[in-house]
């Protein structure tokens, strides 16, 4: 047998015993908790990762922002970025919470629209989300405009309508039903749900795979017969709408809504992704990456504040580490190529 032949063999057996993404990430949260783990034993004297409480709390924080960084990640596998979602969030809670205020409220909204049926608001902030997800995708596949600078724009524009809607006014006292979405640990299963759904969407379904083929050449895409303008319009519709039912969730379960809610939402749904694995520069990813880069990102909030770091050391930190997981996945761009 030649040394051709037992070369590309080689290679072969090579590549199938490689891990795949998602396993080193999953390495990495391993290693992240029980460093936390650690540290709490020598500080606080008590454990980190053994607390069920602690962990659930953790848990929920984050399943809002969780929500938001499905859709994010979508945008970002087809080469683009999302900064409006933040923004939708606050757009989305004031005007959903508007149609879904109880009738004993006096100073509701709109007094003749009160003790509708969850449904109702519901579907209108879905509605408000996609006509948001509707601009961004028209701005960017017609216009030409650049990802950032459109949805930097749209950003701009939802924040100032949240504003506007009730002149700085919060909007409270939703009825039973509406609140129902954000009691307990709904907001996680609604996470866990939207995260079940959009995996097999990326993995087993053609908009999955146009996708995934945009963002890794979108030319190439385009004369293979993908209609690139119509999906990305298709991809920041569903990044919007899911934006908009976490501004939803997050409205129901503090049963108020205020105009400067989710601000900073997009920054951390994008370090969630990026962290999770999802390549800056698109077509690499996957929403199973994206649920652990949520939870690795929830451990390292929790732990900051199991261990009462102050808050200001916790942004810088937590600044390093999404600057660090960009450089990871340049350096990892990088080899790629050498490789090719």
């Amino acid at each position: 047998m030649s040394n051709a032949t037992v070369q590309p063999s080689a290679n072969a057996a090579k590549s199938q015993r490689r891990l795949p993404p998602e396993a080193n990430i999953l390495l990495v949260l391993v290693g992240i908790s029980l460093v936390f783990e650690i540290l709490g034993w020598m500080t606080q004297g008590q454990s980190f990762l053994f607390s069920w409480q602690r962990l659930s709390i953790m848990i929920l924080q984050v399943s809002v922002i969780g929500i938001i960084s499905v859709g994010v990640t979508q945008v970002i596998i087809t080469g683009g970025i999302d900064l409006s979602s933040g923004s939708v969030v606050g757009g989305v809670a004031m005007f959903a919470m508007s149609f879904a205020q109880v009738s004993t409220y006096a100073r509701a909204v709109y007094p003749s629209l009160t003790d509708l049926p969850a449904i109702v608001p519901i579907l209108l902030g879905l509605g408000f989300g996609a006509v948001v997800g509707f601009v961004n995708g028209w701005l960017i596949a017609f216009t030409k405009i650049p990802p950032f600078i459109a949805t930097l724009g749209t950003m701009v524009t939802v924040r100032g309508f949240a504003k506007w809607y009730t002149k700085g006014q919060p909007v409270s006292f939703p009825t039973e039903g509406f609140a129902s979405i954000g009691k307990g640990m709904m907001p996680v299963l609604i996470f866990i749900a939207v995260a079940i759904i959009f995996h097999i969407a990326m993995k087993y379904t053609r908009y999955g795979k146009f996708t995934y083929a945009i963002g890794a050449n979108m030319q190439a895409a385009r004369v293979s017969g993908i209609n690139v303008e119509r999906h990305l319009i298709k991809v920041y519709v569903v990044a919007a709408v899911l934006a908009a039912l976490a501004g939803m969730v997050v409205a129901a379960r503090g049963q108020t809504a205020q105009a400067g809610m989710g601000l900073a939402y997009e920054l951390d749904a994008i370090a969630m992704a990026v962290i999770g694995g999802v390549s800056l520069s698109g077509g690499r990813g996957s929403i199973i990456g994206t649920a652990i880069g949520m939870v690795i990102f929830g451990v390292i909030i929790s732990g900051f504040t199991f261990l009462r770091l102050d808050a200001y050391y916790q942004e810088m930190i937590k600044g390093v580490i999404i600057v660090a997981a960009v450089v990871a996945d340049v350096h990892r761009q990088k080899k790629r190529v050498k490789k090719s």
